[in-house]
């Protein structure tokens, strides 16, 4: 049975083994566990009940992240995408005044698109058409992204009225101790030791629990609390309220975040082919969309991959079984729900750090001195972490590269679906701003 797993998910041929890959399974769920807290506390703010959404969440994360790792042995792992949380519930439930139920409906729809488009081979036409550069860009600027996730989680980059960031107080406790966990994974990382990453994150949690830095209550879940959440969306109050609006910013932001996202784990785990394509993508984007619908029937937004699987891939991980271990890490957390934030920031920060600082790497493959390439390569690089949204960087990249051979005559060169890409984007920034 081994031997045939082995053979199913290629161990030989990514040079791979089940402990790294089990390790690596381990190190994606620690980095990205803080889902099962965040995002059940944003929902509840429209009304949806906690422990339900708790519940929700974690189904949601393990049911993607096993599709994606069975069906498309990639070691991306998905759940509950956060910014399209926060527009489920402060856009579209509290500011419109829309039923969470009824939202739900506009995301469920949402995800039946992206599946009718990934059966249409739209989805993989649109990922063809971007640019080598651009795609190297948005590693780069993902890189930035969640290394100033880190940065702020550590407490290093904190807000300021003055100039929007300044310098955090290194003395505070928990920015040292982060501090400490980024110097013991950097060196265990130059030694070349298996697990660094995740051996890391345990240590430094436990001096965090030995210090007293750590400030845990128990949250409510479990899977008996599903009942009030599970098949409550209200499809047809979707379709008669006309939230065509909504479906279209839950669609657009996920379908350039998940883009955006595969392209940086795949290029980063060296899963890419010689001529820029990714094998069996159409599964990838099949198990992204299935996981949408899956998770707005049990009761959460939008679910999309997670920039956080890097975090696996750079622990080693490169085939599907990544994702399934974290997948069932996740189910685990159904009935564990008030213990997952036993692991605090102090541990998970330096484990993005890290990773974006190795995501860097691929800032190399830019032509920077050619400025038709390099302005909209920058602009893709900056806004992703300026904008904290992959999606907004992503697109004003494609706007400028579009608008950039065009003034130059170069219009000819380009994909059609390019420019097509290039309006939408701008219609959106226009008339749905940032959304």
């Amino acid at each position: 049975m081994l031997s045939f797993l082995e053979r199913y998910f290629e161990f030989k041929h990514l040079g791979t083994n089940w402990r790294t890959e089990i390790l690596a399974g381990i190190t994606t769920f620690l980095t990205m566990a803080y889902i099962v807290l965040v995002n059940p506390a944003i929902l509840a703010a429209a009304g949806v009940p906690l422990p339900a959404v708790t519940a929700a969440t974690c189904l949601s994360a393990a049911f993607g992240s096993i599709l994606m790792g069975v069906v498309a042995r990639y070691p991306i792992a998905l759940a509950p995408g956060m910014g399209l949380n926060a527009y489920f519930t402060y856009t579209v439930c509290l500011k419109m005044h829309i039923p969470w139920q009824t939202a739900l409906g506009a995301v469920f729809l949402s995800g039946i698109i992206f599946l009718a488009l990934t059966a249409a081979g739209i989805r993989q036409m649109i990922l063809r058409s971007i640019p080598h550069e651009l795609y190297a860009a948005v590693a780069s600027g993902i890189g930035l992204f969640i290394a100033f996730i880190g940065f702020r989680n550590a407490g290093l980059v904190v807000s300021d009225p003055a100039t929007f960031v300044g310098l955090g107080n290194i003395r505070n406790p928990t920015t040292a101790l982060a501090l400490f966990g980024l110097a013991l994974m950097v060196a265990l990382e130059i030694k070349k030791v298996r697990g660094s990453i995740l051996i890391g994150v345990v240590t430094t949690t436990a001096i965090a629990w030995a210090l007293g830095l750590v400030h845990w209550t128990p949250t409510g879940g479990g899977i008996q609390a599903l009942g009030s959440t599970f098949l409550k969306l209200d499809i047809r109050g979707a379709l008669n309220k006309g939230l065509l609006e909504i479906i279209f910013v839950f669609f657009f932001v996920d379908l350039f975040d998940n883009l955006g996202t595969l392209v940086a784990v795949t290029k980063r785990a060296g899963l890419i082919a010689p001529d820029h394509s990714i094998p069996r993508l159409n599964r990838i984007l099949f198990a992204d969309a299935t996981a949408t619908v899956f998770g707005s029937m049990t009761g959460t937004s939008t679910v999309t991959s997670y920039v956080e699987s890097t975090a696996g891939v750079a622990a080693g991980g490169r085939s599907g079984v990544t994702a399934i271990v974290t997948g069932l890490l996740f189910l685990i957390a159904v009935g564990a729900a008030p213990f997952v934030g036993v692991v605090p920031a102090a541990a998970t920060a330096p484990a993005l750090i890290l990773v974006g600082s190795l995501m860097l790497a691929t800032i190399t493959e830019i032509r920077w001195h050619e400025p038709l390439v390099a302005l909209p390569a920058f602009l893709t690089l900056i806004l992703i972490p300026l904008t904290y949204s992959i999606a907004n960087g992503l697109g004003f990249g494609i706007i400028a590269w579009a608008v950039l051979h065009i003034a130059t005559g170069n219009w000819r060169k380009q994909d059609w679906l390019l420019y097509i890409l290039a309006v939408l984007f701008a219609l959106r920034f226009v008339y749905l701003g940032a959304s």
